[in-house]
């Protein structure tokens, strides 16, 4: 039998990409700066929501401030994840540490998840309360907060690269966006037409607005640390392509997942025929090699194995 690692024998394979994608430094300083900075601004816009919700009397703001407060949560896991996750690997821990990122993108998913069921259970004991609220306060603050959260938006966006801890502190900043317009649309009614329900309808909406997003944030965590295949990779092409490879009899054991969401890895077993010059060479391997690279593969692990290895092994 002949392993990817003994194949390394018979041509140079040690610099290959194969271990590019576990160097452990992957983010760039400035996402660290792009992340502290937005924590900066969602904390003190949390502050400002915070005062001026009590003291106008506005749910809508005080639920609006309760996301920003899981925002801040929720930036500083990912803060710390993402310092986490540029160390190196070990040899306790042979990936690495950009699973922690998916850890902390999960959290906060299942934070703001949290805090929309309560800005609704919030808003129900509301329905037909007659509050009064300083629609002046709740507008100007809501502004403020829409302006704050778009320049966050912003320099999140730059910084994304596909991380999905990156997305997960998006997720936090594009809703809080979404969440300041239907406090001022609420104001605005309110103000010009005394209709107080609008205050709790905006809620509500609020609630809406992020709730789909931090549950398709959930999947996809929970996708990549149950090892899925990750969208846009297909096991039956993956089969298909290594199977016209010559020299090649089989395929078994093919394994496709993700670390971190964005780089793809696989493995497999690939028979060839043992009486074939192509066993006891790197043709096989440096084609399938290529042929998963220009399926968006960029680490694999090949074991190369005769025809007869199969009595001798249990297939997963």
């Amino acid at each position: 039998m002949t392993t990817h690692g003994q194949a390394h024998n018979h041509h140079d394979h040690a610099e290959h990409h194969h271990h590019s994608g576990f160097s452990g430094h992957s983010h760039a300083p400035n996402s660290l700066k792009a992340l502290a900075a937005v924590l900066i601004l969602t904390a003190t816009v949390f502050f400002a929501e915070l005062i001026a919700g009590l003291i106008s009397g506005s749910l809508a703001l005080l639920a609006d401030a309760m996301h920003m407060l899981s925002d801040s949560t929720g930036l500083i896991i990912a803060l710390v994840a993402m310092f986490i996750g540029r160390r190196a690997p070990t040899d306790r821990a042979t990936y690495g540490f950009k699973r922690v990122e998916v850890l902390a993108a999960m959290t906060n998913a299942l934070v703001v998840s949290a805090v929309a069921v309560w800005i609704v259970m919030e808003a129900i004991m509301r329905l037909g309360s007659d509050t009064e609220i300083q629609t002046g306060l709740m507008l100007i603050v809501a502004v403020i907060g829409f302006l704050t959260n778009g320049v966050s938006a912003l320099v999140l966006m730059r910084h994304q690269d596909g991380n999905i801890n990156m997305r997960g502190a998006l997720l936090h900043v594009l809703s809080d966006m979404l969440g300041s317009v239907a406090v001022i649309i609420a104001g605005l009614i309110i103000r010009y037409t005394g209709w107080m329900p609008a205050d709790t309808i905006a809620s509500i909406a609020i609630a809406a607005i992020i709730l789909p997003r931090a549950l398709s944030l959930l999947r996809d965590a929970l996708n990549i640390l149950l090892e899925r295949v990750p969208d846009g990779a297909d096991t039956d092409e993956v089969e298909r392509v290594l199977r016209t490879i010559p020299g090649v009899e089989d395929i078994h054991d093919l394994h496709i997942w993700s670390i971190d969401g964005r780089e793809v890895l696989a493995t497999c077993h690939i028979v060839v025929d043992a009486d074939s010059e192509h066993l006891f060479s790197c043709g096989v391997l440096d084609r399938a090699e290529a042929e998963l690279t220009k399926l968006g593969i960029t680490h694999s692990t090949i074991q190369l194995e005769g025809s007869e290895h199969s009595d001798h092994e249990t297939v997963c």
